[in-house]
């Protein structure tokens, strides 16, 4: 079974739709580090970023991405909320999840109507 670290109730789990989406890169928005990987999912509300070394439950950091084939520009903090270990039985990818904390509410529809629609991607 999947173990998942974090403090996030399995209720808010999936609160939001969400989209898988193709690689793409986040910036930390100090600019020293680069973060580059791919979202498995993403939504108004955060996303998954594949890792081999995912942060810790309740790190928090400012990224800056792009969402892909379109013009929307996502720069907010986020913190981590759960992560997943690399576990050679599973065939789950380790990685952890983010949520947004100081997303506008302009680009959280954007993102939603984005995976609403079905953007080609």
């Amino acid at each position: 079974m999947e173990e998942l670290e974090g403090t996030q109730k399995t209720g808010e789990r999936r609160r939001y739709l969400r989209e898988p989406i193709i690689v793409f890169k986040i910036t930390e928005e100090n600019e020293r580090e680069h973060l580059f990987g791919y979202a498995k999912d993403i939504s108004r509300g955060g996303l998954f970023i594949a890792s081999i070394n995912p942060r810790e439950p309740g790190e928090r950091f400012y990224i800056a991405f792009q969402i892909p084939k379109t013009a929307i520009t996502v720069r907010c903090q986020c913190e981590v909320v759960w992560t997943r270990r690399y576990h050679p039985a599973s065939k789950l990818e380790p990685g952890y999840g983010v949520r947004f904390l100081n997303l506008s509410e302009d680009i959280a529809s954007a993102i939603n109507d984005w995976v609403l629609h079905g953007v080609e991607h």
